[in-house]
């Protein structure tokens, strides 16, 4: 299992990411946008180099919901390989089972 500090550490980065989406997604968009002067391009690319580093969606990492693993997860099921694996040889994935031919 995880240490907890990390899960929390994951936790408190996906809050922030979500407080700064919208400020974000609208600073990006003025950052590109050609119909708007240099000056006021590069005012929306200070500040949005201004907003705190864990804003950014790029430093989320997925972990297993049960174990908080941050290596090796589906992200159809939202599981390590290792839960996945323990929950479909005991039936608790629906519609998935083990191969075999």
């Amino acid at each position: 299992m995880a240490k907890q500090s990390m899960i929390m550490r994951e936790a408190k980065r996906a809050k922030t990411v979500a407080k700064y989406a919208e400020k974000r997604a609208a600073l990006k968009k003025a950052s590109v946008d050609m119909s708007l002067s240099f000056e006021e391009r590069m005012d929306a690319m200070e500040k949005l180099a201004a907003l705190p580093r864990n804003a950014s969606p790029v430093r989320q990492r997925k972990r297993c919901r049960i174990t908080g693993r941050p290596h090796g997860v589906y992200r159809k099921f939202g599981l390590s390989r290792n839960m996945l694996r323990e929950l479909a040889m005991a039936g608790d994935v629906p519609g998935l089972r083990k191969a075999s031919w």
